[in-house]
């Protein structure tokens, strides 16, 4: 299976092809003019018979594009068939070293696999040798997971391009954290941070993605730092963390916050702290540190509530005025798909209420952070018979797909109404999902009364009780709605 972060740095390097034919061919894909459209067929049945594996593979992506996923994925076969020893091929056979769970399992895999796609053979060009480390960086990781430190370490040296290093180091830092091996965990995360803050200023593709993570990257180094209490050092990185944010990164803001308390430094913590609460993306926990620091600084908590009044108040003052900017008037497409007791549920019976969808899966792991949050939310409007929530699987990987979602369900004792939008056998795609347009889940949509859609969000970051109050804002708007 391919990783988001594979599908990154493969965007990375079609940027840097800058291909002008299949911008064309892309461009013709996408075209009404039925010229155009002749134009385009021509020209990709050449290129399905072509010589040239690159020529199939274009081929091949650009009837990906035009959701023609029988043609694409026919053609992808036929390369393997006419090209065993190509590109191809090698991506495919690649798979059975991600499939191993253990360590040895995934090296005999990779040494035959490497042995049939020698890296030689295959020119470095556009960072083609990174699927090498991918291989490296999982085996890697395999053996810190099995506390063998030599062998992981031993795998994590053999990596080749130099822009992905910090990524690799990162996901070998994060399972010795893990493992509770702090120390090896700090020794990786600082190699990570290094690795990136070195592509600072970079220009070309590859470099402004490695550069990207720094900041991350950093708030990680830091975390593990505070956790061994080397708290001093800690301090010398979180400033220039919180400086390359542009806005108020609330995890930024606390670390920092509790490190500056370690240093008796009160006034500085409650100040970021004061930050992160005029977001209104504060956690509990950071609620409470706020407390705290509001005693130490005031004295007493005399004024606290007409503090935090004020606060919200004005974060649900700029959140409305935010939301209605960014309302939409779009027809929700509609959908009749199965739910998890085999029931049949469309979108059409809930005309007259505010039906909030969210596309999830279960592989998807920012999808199962924001569910406590959604759960909150379902519960908030549970005796509202206007307000519908519908948590829709999507974008399976596999063919138990519906008896993975269910044990899931159950297990976390989520009482969420679940509908399975399964892959089509003929098209081979996910309709619902595709008929939305989404690009990336979790994909929460918000559809007013008349059936329209009036919000979308993509992704969950910050709180549980942000998300709840921005839900519950849009949910209010979209009544209005009627």
């Amino acid at each position: 299976m391919v990783s988001l972060l594979a599908l990154a740095i493969y965007n990375v390097q079609a940027q840097d092809t800058r291909d002008t034919t299949a911008s064309y061919l892309h461009r013709l894909a996408t075209s009404n003019d039925p010229g155009e459209k002749a134009i385009l067929k021509t020209k990709l049945q050449k290129l399905s018979a072509s010589d040239k594996e690159q020529d199939m593979m274009l081929a091949a992506n650009i009837y990906y594009s035009m959701k023609k996923n029988r043609i694409s994925d026919s053609l992808q076969k036929a390369i393997v068939i006419k090209f065993p020893l190509g590109v191809t091929a090698r991506g495919k056979a690649e798979q059975t070293v991600y499939d191993a769970k253990k360590p040895e399992v995934a090296v005999k895999a990779y040494n035959q696999w490497i042995a049939k796609f020698p890296p030689k053979k295959f020119p470095n060009e556009n960072h083609d040798h990174i699927v090498y480390d991918y291989a490296r960086s999982h085996i890697a990781q395999l053996y810190a997971k099995e506390g063998n430190i030599a062998e992981a370490k031993k795998y994590i040296n053999m990596l080749e391009e130099e822009f992905w290093k910090g990524n690799a180091y990162g996901g070998l830092s994060a399972v010795f954290q893990e493992k509770g091996d702090l120390a090896n965990a700090e020794v990786y995360a600082k190699k990570a941070m290094e690795n990136a803050k070195s592509f600072l200023g970079a220009t070309d593709n590859a470099g402004k993605f490695a550069a990207s993570g720094y900041p991350g990257l950093c708030n990680t180094y830091v975390d593990i730092l505070y956790k061994e209490k080397k708290y001093n050092e800690a301090l010398k990185y979180i400033d220039t963390v919180y400086k390359l944010n542009k806005t108020v990164n609330s995890s930024t803001n606390f670390t920092y916050a509790k490190l500056l308390i370690q240093a008796d430094r009160n006034k500085e913590a409650y100040d970021k702290m004061g930050e992160v609460m005029k977001t209104g993306k504060a956690s509990s926990e950071m609620d409470s540190l706020f407390k705290k620091l509001y005693l130490k600084v005031n004295g007493s908590y005399t004024s606290y509530e007409d503090y935090m009044e004020a606060v919200n108040k004005t974060i649900a003052k700029y959140m409305r005025e935010k939301l209605k900017k960014g309302m939409m008037d779009k027809p929700a497409p509609l959908f009749t798909l199965t739910n998890l007791n085999g029931k049949k549920v469309s979108l059409e019976q809930f005309k007259g209420k505010v039906v909030i969808l969210d596309f999830w899966a279960t592989w998807c792991g920012p999808c199962k952070r924001s569910f406590p949050a959604m759960q909150m939310a379902q519960d908030k409007y549970k005796d509202d018979p206007n307000v519908k929530f519908l948590f829709i699987h999507t974008w399976e990987r596999n063919d138990q797909a519906t008896e993975d979602a269910k044990a899931f369900i159950k297990k976390h004792h989520y009482s969420f109404e679940v509908l399975m939008d399964l892959k089509d056998p003929q098209t081979k795609q996910n309709k619902v999902v595709s008929s939305y347009g989404v690009t990336g889940i979790p994909a929460k949509f918000v559809i007013d009364p008349k059936g329209n859609i009036r919000f979308k969000l993509t992704g969950f970051e910050g709180s549980d009780r942000a998300a709840v109050n921005e839900i519950s804002m849009m949910i209010e708007l979209a009544k209005k709605e009627k």
